[in-house]
């Protein structure tokens, strides 16, 4: 129990080399590809799940925003197999890492607000003051506007790296509390394990879910700015 509970965040090295890049690099190989003109069963699955999400995100966009549909389709499969493999005992989750989720965040959102900008500069600087505003309040709503601006790709990597680093300590608390009991009451222990089990149940859904908002949260920003 005195072990360091952000131990299993700290990014792994292989021979003093950081080995994030080749976990980060990882998840791609796990997406079975057919090359055969009859897919099999999980083929046909993983496919139809990525036409009804792309779907979901892509129907609120006109024909410039669905340019972005493989790059949000790639972003929320990636996203996904991270969090899941993450979950697996004794492995490293990126997405844990403020940094890595910014590295994602800040060029999507940049991208989207700079199309906005170039095609719809009128709309862009419309945001910043909403119709009706009191003369008074005019540099202050502009200031606000800015700043809410600047600050969503930090919401979208704060928002990310709290759910998925909450998770893995809450999961990492009950499973240590349930080894220490082990030795000390049966049926506390049982009670316990299936809380772990439930917990670990919810922290699949999780990350799932953190990967859909991740990704239709850019896919917000890229609409309001095509």
């Amino acid at each position: 129990m005195n072990e360091n509970l952000f131990a299993s965040f700290i990014a792994p090295t292989i021979l003093g080399l950081p080995a994030a890049v080749l976990i980060i690099l990882f998840p791609p190989l796990l997406i079975p590809t057919s090359k055969y003109l009859i897919n099999n069963r999980l083929i046909t699955t993983q496919q139809w799940l990525i036409k009804l999400t792309s779907k979901q995100m892509m129907t609120m966009h006109n024909t410039k925003g669905r340019t972005w549909s493989l790059m949000l389709v790639s972003l929320i499969i990636f996203i996904a197999t991270t969090n899941l493999l993450g979950l697996l005992p004794h492995s490293f989750t990126p997405t844990t890492q403020l940094s890595m989720n910014l590295a994602m965040a800040i060029p999507l959102w940049a991208g989207a607000v700079i199309m906005g900008f170039r095609s719809k500069i009128k709309n862009a600087l419309a945001h910043f003051l909403p119709q009706g505003t009191p003369t008074p309040l005019i540099p202050m709503l502009v200031i606000i506007e800015t700043i809410s601006l600047l600050i969503q790709p930090m919401a979208l990597a704060v928002r990310l790296t709290a759910n998925i680093t909450a998770g893995h300590l809450l999961m990492h608390l009950i499973g240590s509390a349930t080894l220490a009991m082990s030795t000390i009451n049966l049926p506390s222990t049982l009670i316990v394990f299936t809380i772990l089990i439930l917990l670990t149940i919810l922290e699949i859904a999780v990350a799932l879910i953190q990967a859909y908002v991740f990704t239709l949260l850019v896919s917000l920003y890229l609409h309001d700015n095509t």
